[in-house]
């Protein structure tokens, strides 16, 4: 069997932008990679201007997909329209589920309409723009279409129309794309990370973030900051809590798993995505986003969420990577996909 593996890599460093924060480091490539050669050859296919001449030559079996795209507010979809144009196959969700939840207005439109819970909200285009918003503060602003903490910094919670007007012309003019304004949820965050498609789609045990790791005076928000700057090798955030501690209660576990598979099932999500999620001040769980193409680091000492719930479900990294692919292979095939033996043997 071959497996091709689409990724986009982070460029060597000296990078000081959050530019690439979506994109992998060259380890959690190579432990893709390992994991996927259980299961036969693998062909490295970076996403880049020259992937589909490179993808049409392979003709891998399946393509194992955690590439972010170059350009562009649909960039997430364009390596599985790539793959579907040449038929073929492809783990993960599909480009209208992966260019629908790039675009955070049009996520929440989606769930507003089904009835899931999510922040009331506006997408501004011009600053001019807020003079229309009906929204009471404090409102938190964000980039519509970025990942990975890319726009969203601790000054993004506003708390009054100056700040506001001022975030937002900052967002515009530094990424080119409209901005978010959501009315701002003060209760607790979780991010739930989920496999499986149909009747089979489960829940991984639930991660909790813990904001008293924070600086002293950062507000509740884990940004960029705290994914890329705060938390270091030799400074360790301990801000994830998995499994949760006991005053996060039986019914709101299960009502935030709840929430977050009508999410999935909302957005037409397949295979895995992580889902993060966080208290109104009613105590109801809102959906914040989507995360198809979740980040996964294979460090554990890295704040890697997906892998960390694998972990205490009691997943190793090469079985969650292998668990994907079979729960992809099984619903693009009806068969159950099995390790090869050469790489067994070995």
């Amino acid at each position: 069997m071959r497996i091709g593996l689409a990724y986009n890599e982070k460029p060597e460093s000296g990078v000081t932008s959050d530019a690439y924060a979506e994109w992998d480091d060259p380890s959690t490539i190579d432990a893709v990679e390992q994991a996927l050669g259980f299961f036969g050859r693998v062909v490295r296919l970076e996403a880049d201007e020259f992937f589909p001449q490179k993808l049409a030559l392979a003709r891998p079996d399946i393509v194992f997909n955690m590439a972010e795209g170059l350009h562009g507010p649909a960039r997430e979809a364009h390596v599985p329209a790539i793959c579907e144009y040449l038929n073929i196959p492809y783990t993960g969700s599909d480009p209208l589920a992966l260019a629908l939840t790039l675009h955070k207005g049009r996520t929440k439109e989606i769930l507003a309409y089904r009835g899931v819970p999510t922040a009331p909200f506006r997408v501004v285009e011009r600053v001019v723009d807020l003079e229309r918003i009906p929204l009471p503060f404090p409102l938190f602003v964000k980039p519509v279409a970025e990942g990975s903490g890319k726009g969203i910094f601790v000054n993004n919670l506003c708390g009054n129309p100056a700040a506001l007007a001022e975030r937002v012309l900052f967002l515009l003019e530094r990424y080119q794309q409209p901005v978010l304004v959501e009315t701002y949820l003060p209760g607790r965050e979780f991010t739930v990370a989920i496999l499986g498609n149909g009747a089979e789609t489960r829940c991984l045990p639930i991660v909790g973030f813990d904001f008293a790791t924070l600086p002293a005076g950062a507000p509740p928000v884990y940004g960029y900051e705290a994914k890329w700057i705060w938390d270091t090798p030799e400074h360790q955030l301990a801000i994830f809590q998995c499994p949760l501690p006991a005053d996060a209660s039986e019914s709101l576990q299960r009502e935030i798993e709840r929430v977050a598979l009508d999410a999935y099932q909302a957005l037409g999500c397949r295979d895995w995505c992580r889902i993060d999620v966080r208290v109104d001040r009613f105590g109801v769980p809102n959906i914040v986003e989507l995360n198809p193409l979740p980040g996964i680091i294979p460090d554990p000492q890295m704040n890697s969420c997906f892998p960390k719930a694998a972990r205490v479900a009691g997943y190793g990294y090469d079985e969650l990577i292998q668990e994907v692919v079979r729960i992809a292979w099984k619903r693009i095939t009806g068969r159950v996909l099995a390790l090869s033996t050469a790489a067994v043997s070995a």
